[in-house]
């Protein structure tokens, strides 16, 4: 009885190691990285998956209207320009050279409750916007309110800026529910052809 010799194996050839899936060629152009602004997308406010940004923060305000006791006197009703203009005795007498607007906050009985500085311009020159009057009047619980800006060069009489500015409050405070009473442009007596030192847009016909 003869044996066979047990066949010979061949050996297997040795196994190539796996590439990870990043490395594996890929007939799709891989993806560029989008930056805002010198960042990474999944930083900027904008992301994609619309997650917020890791680097993102808010800041948290409070409105409120503050107010300082000037004087104390009798209850008034600012029911005509002269009153109007003593009542703003004083307001413009730290930038006298420099046009200001103001807004007088009233109630429903036309009784003044405060009065706030809007912006200061330049010597011929200011600027306004109903966002910023009616912030205040707003904050304030303004039934009404009248507007006030002054003339350094002394003339009262209105540009045609203040007329075109004058219709938008008025609009504006239409939308509001918060009438503009009047416009009042102070100035000086002396030099107003008509000795007043003040122009009135209610009187006159505007408002």
């Amino acid at each position: 009885m003869c044996l066979r010799p047990p066949p010979r194996c061949r050996p297997l050839p040795p196994r190539r190691a796996r590439r990870p899936s990043s490395a594996l060629p890929s007939a799709v152009t891989p993806p560029v990285e989008t930056t805002v602004n010198g960042r990474a997308a999944d930083n900027c406010a904008m992301c994609a998956d619309g997650r917020e940004p890791r680097d993102s923060h808010m800041r948290r305000y409070e409105a409120t209207i503050h107010y300082s006791l000037l004087e104390e006197g009798p209850v008034q009703t600012l029911s005509s320009p002269p009153k109007v203009v003593e009542y703003m005795r004083g307001a413009f007498d730290e930038l006298p050279l420099s046009e200001q607007f103001w807004v007088i906050l009233l109630d429903r009985r036309n009784h003044p409750m405060g009065r706030h500085r809007i912006s200061v311009g330049t010597a011929t020159s200011t600027l306004a916007h109903p966002r910023e009057v009616f912030r205040a009047a707003v904050l304030g619980s303004a039934a009404c309110v009248v507007l006030v800006h002054n003339h350094p060069s002394g003339m009262p009489e209105p540009s045609a800026a203040d007329i075109a500015l004058t219709r938008q409050m008025r609009e504006a405070g239409k939308v509001l529910d918060i009438q503009v009473l009047d416009h009042v442009v102070i100035g000086s007596d002396i030099d107003d052809p008509m000795g007043r030192g003040w122009y009135s847009f209610r009187e006159a016909g505007p408002l």
